[in-house]
Order: C-alpha cells, then structure tokens, then sequence
C-alpha cells in the first residue's frame, strides 16, 4: 500500500470517528430536548386542567398495551438499515416506516451501497434529510398556504360540521384500513364485546374505573385473544395439519 493510500485511509477512518461522535453526541441532546417538550406541553395541559392524575395513567397504560411491543420492534429492526446517526434523525421526525426507511432504502440502491456499511448509513442520512425537507416544503405550500386559502373560502356552518365529524371520520378510515390490510373477525369480535361491555356495563356500575375504561378494554381484548379457543373452522384447519403431519 502506498503511502497516500495510507493517509487517505487514516483520514477516512478519522473523519467517520468524529462524524460518529459528533452525531452521537448532538443526537443524544436533541432526543432529550424533544422528550422535554412532548411531556411537558401535555403535563402543563393537564395541570392547568386539573386532569386527575388516574386519568393520564390509564392513557399511558393504554397506550403501552396497545403499542408497547412496537417500542422493542421498530429500533431493532430498523438500525441495521439506518444506522446510528440515522435512527435519531428517523425517531425525531416520525413516519419510519412508511416514509424515512423507503427513502433511505431507494438511495442505498440508486448507488449501490450495502446497509450497514458507511457508505449505507450516509446514504440514508442524506435519504432522510431530503425526505423531511420535501415533506416541509409540501406541508408549507398545500397546507400552509393552499390550505389556508381553501379553509377561508368555505362557509363557516360547513366548517364547524366538519370539525364536529373530522375525529370520527379520521379514526374510521383508520379502523378499516386495519381491518382490510389484516382481517380478525375473531378478534374483532372480542373487541367488540369488551368494549360494549366496559362502556355500557363496567363504567356505570364502578364509575371509579371509567379513567382506565381504554386500558381496561385493551387489556381484556389481548387476554381473551390469547386464551380463548379459536372457532371451528380454525380447529378444523389445525387438525388437517396435525393429520397430514402424523401420515408424513
């Protein structure tokens, strides 16, 4: 090896040692800064209010046994395409999945880069640095302006119609979307029945409990899933395994 193959090496080597710290470092500072806010906005909310404390723990349990597995999930499975300067672009600006992580997945191929090598993890910093910028753009120009301008047009009886329906309306096409893409009548029904049950029967009759009626339901709707006995049909199907697996 020659030596200025040498030194372009050793300067590489430096250059991407202080490019880790330094991203290590200051992401590190903002992840804490950005915690700072997102719980302190809401607690000075909740205090000005006067939430009862019982209240925002139920939320919190709630949300935990709704999307607590996610929290291990995601991280793990996406740093070995991110990499570590990456993830904390990716978790400070949300939309991993569907946004940030194709993005960075599309420029390691447009150049060829293998994920997890340096040339990878730069590739999706530079990904995730367009990605967040077009999606600013996008926002300012039709919402900002565009949106704006549509809002100031539309008569004020039509606008107060649609905040009143815009919640239901976002929540059920979610709900579908879910239901279409994995389908659970099982499941569904559990659901269902705990929920009819924890709002027309629990809560009226211990209304102590109605601050933790959403973890309740959740919480009862994943035990039942879990320890009921599936229907026939799933039996059915299982059984034909088991019989062509004793033949083989």
């Amino acid at each position: 090896m020659s030596e200025d193959n040498t030194t372009v090496t050793t300067e590489s080597i430096q250059a991407w040692e202080t490019f880790d710290r330094t991203t290590s470092r200051w992401g590190r500072i903002t992840m804490l800064a950005s915690m700072v806010f997102v719980i302190g906005g809401p607690a000075i909310l909740a205090v000005q209010l006067d939430v009862e404390p019982s209240a925002v723990l139920g939320g919190v349990l709630a949300i935990a046994l709704a999307f607590g597995v996610v929290w291990v999930i995601e991280p793990v499975s996406y740093f070995p395409i991110l990499g570590p300067a990456s993830m904390y672009q990716a978790f400070m600006i949300g939309n991993i999945s569907n946004k940030l992580l194709p993005a960075a997945i599309v420029a390691q191929s447009a150049i060829g880069a293998k994920s997890g090598t340096k040339r990878g993890q730069l590739a999706a910093v530079l990904a995730i640095c367009g990605a967040a910028f077009t999606h600013l753009v996008s926002l300012l120009l039709f919402v900002g302006v565009l949106g704006t301008m549509i809002v100031s047009l539309i008569p004020a009886e039509v606008t107060a119609i649609v905040q009143t329906f815009v919640l239901p309306a976002i929540m059920g096409a979610v709900i579908v979307q879910m239901l279409a893409g994995n389908p659970q009548p099982r499941i569904i029904a559990i659901a269902a029945a705990i929920g009819i049950v924890v709002v027309f029967v629990l809560t009226p009759l211990f209304p102590a409990v109605s601050s933790f009626a959403i973890a309740i339901a959740v919480a009862g709707t994943v035990i039942l899933a879990l320890f009921l006995p599936p229907g026939r049909k799933k039996t059915a199907a299982a059984d034909h395994d088991e019989a062509l697996r004793d033949v083989s």
